[in-house]
């Protein structure tokens, strides 16, 4: 049964609820909900946020104390790593400094405060994400015209389902944010990389996400990461049964150097993908050795099923056979005690009479003269006499037979014949033909002529 929180949830809700405490390992379903409901259900932002605050960020619905946060610096240590720009060398580069120095200043100023201004007129239209695989794309199509396809494999999806990926893998996450207004990003994927060492190291052991931060999904993507400058990289893995940031890189790095980084980063934290892979075998054993006992059990009781209905249709069965015999033993004692008693009681011809009368009374009426489907019929009675009536074409040989039985003159036991062809009609019920054909059947036409011959001799 559903907890009470949940029960005013859409199904679509429910989902991301799901999706949401499976990627942080958050085991309170009410906190998850209160969390997504923060973020208008947005699982990305959700997620991201609470990497933050894995990493000692606050949250942006959590104000920092007054206090200096508590950072667990065991569980949640953040390696970093960041390249600052080279020093300008020697009198002339001090002085081209210098002399730039205050233009650069005046530019960079005014750029942040139109900006700022800009964002009270129109808001910034890379806070509403509508297409994340779409920007996705974009930034592939971009990148490839730009600086060739020599490049790492990038995740065609979005930034949550890679690190769905990640974490069902058990494997590493590399995510690169690319500002296309900032002087070093050129640089760094030309030389960096698009280096062969660079992506043999990415293409075999992590996957690898990337975007413009002037795209709506790169951008909500910078906003979680809280990167500080251009090129930025995060590493992000499985730590603790949470997907955590485990590495940050940032600045103009050199190809050499960032293997070495990457490299570090992956060794010093490859003990927690072991640990988790081992649990999930030991989870995945546990749980096929509990399949197989239930299949065993549920195998074991169905036999057992199937017997005790085998028993119970033998059973149903005995007594079915045995009230039958008792029935049919009843019948035949019925039978015998009015065949007895009618013998006793009436005569042979006061039978016969009785039975001529209870003839009479069942037959069907006459149907009129002007019926299309009604058959005039003339007996020829083996006394010379003759009898005419009607019957329908519809009705069965035995109304035939039963008429004439009715009559006085009639004999006791006899058969109707047919002269064109000549043939005896099968007006009586037998093991052969147990239901007499009707009269169209029988071959009858309109108007017939049929002899009745005595059989009470034979």
């Amino acid at each position: 049964m559903a907890a009470p929180e949940e029960r005013d949830l859409t199904q679509e809700q429910t989902e991301k609820l799901l999706q949401f405490q499976d990627l942080t390992g958050i085991e309170s379903m009410d906190q998850c909900r209160r969390a997504l409901e923060q973020h208008s259900w947005n699982i990305e932002a959700a997620v991201q946020d609470r990497l933050n605050e894995q990493e000692g960020v606050p949250s942006v619905f959590n104000p920092p104390p007054s206090r200096p946060l508590q950072v667990n610096t065991a569980d949640h240590r953040i390696y970093s790593y960041v390249v600052s720009r080279p020093q300008p060398r020697g009198l002339l580069g001090w002085g081209y400094y210098l002399i730039m120095l205050p233009f650069r200043f005046t530019y960079y100023t005014i750029l942040d405060i139109f900006r700022f201004a800009l964002r009270f007129i129109r808001p910034d239209p890379r806070s509403r994400v509508t297409d994340p695989v779409g920007d996705i794309v974009s930034f592939m199509h971009s990148f490839e015209e730009k600086y060739g396809r020599a490049h790492p494999v990038f995740y065609q999806g979005t930034y949550s389902q890679a690190l769905n990926d990640a974490k069902r893998e058990l494997r590493f996450l590399l995510v690169y944010l690319h500002g296309d207004d900032h002087q070093d990003s050129d640089g760094f994927c030309r030389n960096t990389l698009c280096a062969p060492e660079v992506i043999s190291l990415i293409n075999t052991r992590m996957l690898f996400w990337a975007c413009s931060t002037n795209k709506p999904e790169g951008y909500r993507v910078s906003q979680a990461l809280r990167e500080n400058t251009y090129p930025f990289l995060a590493m992000i893995m499985l730590k603790d049964r949470r997907m955590t940031v485990v590495g940050r890189l940032e600045g103009l790095i050199q190809p050499d150097d960032l293997i070495n980084q990457l490299t570090f980063i992956m060794d010093a934290n490859q003990t927690y993908l072991v640990s988790e892979r081992l649990e999930r075998e030991e989870r995945n054993q546990t749980q096929v050795l509990r399949q197989q006992q239930d299949e065993a059990y549920l195998a074991s009781l169905r036999a057992d099923q199937e017997k005790e209905r085998k028993k119970r249709e033998e059973r149903e069965q005995k007594r079915r056979e045995e009230e039958e015999v008792k029935q049919q033993k009843l019948a035949e004692e019925r039978r015998r005690r009015v065949m007895r008693l009618s013998l006793l009681l009436t005569t042979p011809k006061q039978n016969l009479q009785e039975e001529k009368e209870r003839k009479l009374e069942c037959l069907p009426p006459e149907p009129s003269p002007d019926d299309p489907d009604s058959v005039k019929i003339i007996f020829k009675l083996p006394n010379d006499s003759r009898v005419e009536r009607r019957f329908h074409f519809s009705q069965s040989l035995t109304v035939i037979h039963d008429f004439l039985f009715s009559l006085k003159e009639s004999p006791e036991k006899f058969q109707i014949e047919a002269n064109f062809p000549r043939r005896v009609l099968p007006c009586i019920p037998s093991e052969e033909r147990p239901n007499p054909p009707t009269l169209q059947e029988a071959g009858l036409s309109h108007t017939e002529v049929l002899f009745v011959q005595d059989l009470t001799d034979e």
